[in-house]
């Protein structure tokens, strides 16, 4: 699917440059380093993305519980834009390399002892826009994570070996999932324990839900949309559900609750 990878990091980034470096000691690989920060579109020459099929960003997470954190997601803005990209655009994503990185994130982390550091999807958030799929791949939450070289070596690898081992898998549902914190707690599971591979996530403090959301999550993911996965408590008071349903209700596209998964 797809063939030529480039990996993208901001020189002034501490865990993009420390995933970088372990990437290139694995051999040749496609980098771009970036002098300012790689979330504003116009910090990248978009130019160099015309002869890749898929690209990558190395970066830092942030958060203010400063917890330890290995996370991915896709790149858009369901509303404002105030970290780079523009308001209501999304970067394509492809739901299956999601899927994959994933797993073999989780699969890495517990082969080399790393599991101080918790796994997480995180919703669709922050730019750049650009028109190539695309997903970040993030180590949080400060200097300390994001210099720290196991968790560096344990991401590249991963990143490595998804490359290396991609392939299409007809048995895999296609979701976008909406709901829930910015961490998908319910989403991780599903993501991690069926054959449900998820792209865009929409966040339940980005609702209230509209029909352009739902139809940028179908344009911004890859693969043909299987289903919408609802994280149903995460949707909000059952006047907000009965909102999202009106909304979702237009749109021909099979309903499941995140609860149909994670309570079996």
């Amino acid at each position: 699917m797809y063939k030529n990878y480039l990996i993208v990091a901001s020189k002034i980034d501490k865990a993009g440059i420390n995933i970088t470096t372990q990437l290139s000691q694995f051999g040749n690989m496609n980098f771009y380093l970036v002098e300012n920060e790689v979330i504003f579109t116009e910090n990248l020459n978009t130019e160099k993305f015309s002869h890749y099929d898929f690209i990558i960003f190395a970066s830092r997470h942030v958060s203010e519980k400063a917890e330890k954190t290995i996370s991915i997601h896709a790149p858009g803005n369901w509303a404002e834009a105030k970290f780079g990209g523009q308001a209501g655009r999304i970067c394509k994503t492809s739901a299956l390399f999601q899927k994959q990185l994933f797993e073999k994130l989780k699969k890495n982390i517990e082969k080399f002892d790393l599991r101080k550091y918790d796994l997480t999807l995180e919703c669709t958030h922050h730019g750049p826009l650009i028109n190539k799929p695309c997903i970040f791949v993030e180590i949080g939450a400060t200097e300390e994570e994001w210099k720290d070289r196991r968790a560096g070596f344990v991401v590249a690898k991963s990143i490595l070996e998804t490359m290396e081992e991609f392939k299409e898998n007809p048995y895999n549902e296609i979701a976008i999932g909406i709901g829930g914190p910015h961490y998908c707690p319910n989403f991780n599971k599903i993501q991690l324990n069926s054959n449900i591979a998820i792209s865009h996530i929409i966040p339940q403090y980005a609702l209230p839900l509209t029909e352009e959301m739902v139809q940028e999550a179908i344009a911004g993911t890859e693969e043909d949309i299987d289903m919408i996965l609802l994280d149903w408590k995460g949707l909000g008071n059952s006047e907000q559900r009965q909102q999202a349903m009106e909304v979702l209700n237009k749109f021909y596209i099979q309903k499941r609750k995140t609860s149909d998964f994670t309570s079996k």
